[in-house]
């Protein structure tokens, strides 16, 4: 806890006198320990307050008193920058390792249960000020091989904590986990827990930033064959891309009219088949839709287009079968498109209904607002390259195309990365791109009824990248089928 200051300099008359050190019962420490450690009962200002004394590292003379009064409010007397750290004055400059606690009380405690054979030290302004105190007297702290961090088991104490360790060289910190239910050593002292506390410091692991691993660490899933989580409708894709995986995020990009709305369908009506939920965020079709075309994809039904020789009593079926199968969610924008919203919804679904899988139409959508659209495509990308390894989740996003030099998207014109809008940032955090390309303006039924599905990135192996795949589009059923007498340039992957 901050420390009020009062005094300063090194004059020995800001310093009060104090009683003789006195066993504290209540916390479990002895007269021995605190006379070693010079703490004691004083009257100040008319109150019968306990004062830790700290002295010069250098020349053991007393410079500075911490006064803590029966209400738990704390001031200093003396010199706190002389002062360094509580007990500092006891030890060597040196040896295997000291401890490092974040109140005075604390350092005691660990110092009696340790037969105060190993050196002890405390922060003197508690948790808040601790990289300060610990920057002070980092040349005495570097003297020992290990400096052993033992703060407390709360916010502060782990903020604290954080900071610290940054101080040290790697590999130089140990950092003490006390058992479940114990915030600080002088809690376990006074739970009779001596034992423990002595196990939990010898324990001390050697600190590792987040995110570092060993090979020990990972061994197990090292060992595990690779396989997939998902799979795509179209087999050849399936193949060559060995699947689908958690933790992926998927760009599909084509001109307008194309074909990525049927194509995203398909899909969602394979994942649903399979029994896989699924939270669907598309911007530019109601949810009505969006069923009545997953429902037509699942009974090869044109739901969706008017006098297309279906039936109310064929559409009910559908969608009462869609209601029994895999849960289905859809967002209803009601016109608003914003990223920080989707996000937060994609979190709910996953976090409250354990949904997986996620398909987004489209990204552009989310930035047509900004200001600037390329900064917001370039945020919005980085947070969806986090998300899906955080949350451990698959999404697939639509990405609207700029205008290619040549021949037009919508007339057979080839698709490249460079067309997706924020292709740089979409490149970069992508882990699949697909492209979709057919000349729905041709007079052959046999070509505007086809469309190339054409692998631009492949992050897994590369091996699927430039694979083409000819998906021939049935005007009776609405259900889009690959073609076997087209072509692809990979071969498939028939390990799964």
């Amino acid at each position: 806890m901050p420390v009020s200051s009062h005094g300063g300099g090194r004059l020995s008359s800001a310093l009060i006198s104090t009683d003789p050190p006195v066993a504290l019962p209540k916390r479990g420490l002895t007269e021995e320990t605190c006379r070693k450690w010079g703490y004691a009962p004083a009257t100040y200002r008319g109150e019968t307050v306990q004062v830790a004394t700290y002295r010069s590292p250098k020349t053991g003379e007393r410079v500075g008193q911490k006064i803590r009064t029966r209400d738990k409010n704390f001031s200093f007397l003396g010199d706190l920058k002389e002062s360094g750290l509580y007990g500092q004055h006891m030890w060597k400059d040196g040896g295997r390792r000291v401890i490092v606690t974040e109140g005075e009380i604390d350092a005691m405690s660990v110092s009696q249960v340790l037969s105060h054979r190993w050196p002890v030290v405390s922060l003197p302004n508690g948790a808040s000020a601790g990289k300060k105190a610990l920057a002070r007297e980092l040349q005495w702290l570097l003297n020992f091989e290990e400096i052993v961090l033992c703060f407390d088991m709360d916010d502060p104490g782990r903020e604290a904590t954080a900071e610290c360790v940054c101080l040290f060289p790697p590999g130089r910190v140990r950092l003490v986990v006390l058992p479940s239910g114990f915030k600080d050593p002088s809690e376990m002292l006074m739970a009779g827990e001596d034992g423990a506390l002595i196990r939990a410091l010898w324990d001390a692991a050697a600190y590792r930033p987040d995110g570092i691993v060993t090979i020990e660490d990972i061994e197990e899933a090292v060992m595990t064959p690779p396989s997939k989580d998902l799979s795509w409708w179209c087999s050849g894709l399936d193949g060559a891309t060995y699947g689908r995986r958690y933790g992926e995020a998927v760009a599909l990009g084509a001109g307008t009219g194309i074909g990525k709305s049927d194509f995203m369908a398909q899909q969602i009506a394979h994942d649903l088949n399979n029994g896989i939920p699924v939270g669907v965020f598309a911007f530019e079709q109601h949810p009505v839709e969006t069923v009545q075309r997953v429902a037509g994809k699942m009974k090869g039904k044109l739901f969706h287009v008017p006098n297309s020789g279906w039936t109310k009593e064929e559409l009910a079926a559908a969608v009462k079968d869609l209601k029994e199968g895999a849960p289905l969610y859809l967002y209803d924008h009601f016109g608003a498109c914003d990223w920080g919203i989707v996000a937060q919804r994609i979190r709910f679904l996953h976090h409250s209904n354990g949904v997986r899988v996620f398909y987004l139409d489209h990204l552009t959508a989310l930035a047509a607002e900004a200001n600037d659209e390329r900064v917001a495509l370039e945020k919005i990308m980085a947070e969806i390259g986090s998300l899906v390894k955080e949350l451990g989740i698959w999404l697939l996003f639509v990405s609207h195309l700029s205008t290619p030099d040549g021949k037009p998207h919508e007339e057979g014109g080839r698709v490249m990365i460079r067309h997706f809008k924020g292709s740089r940032t979409i490149g970069y955090w992508s882990h699949f791109m697909l492209g979709l390309e057919r000349d729905q303006q041709s007079g052959d039924q046999s070509e505007s009824n086809v469309t190339v599905l054409r692998v631009l990135k492949d992050r897994y192996t590369g091996r699927a990248t430039g694979a083409t795949y000819a998906l021939a589009y049935d005007r009776d059923t609405g259900i889009l089928k690959e073609r076997n007498d087209c072509f692809t340039v990979v071969e498939e992957n028939n390990d799964f």
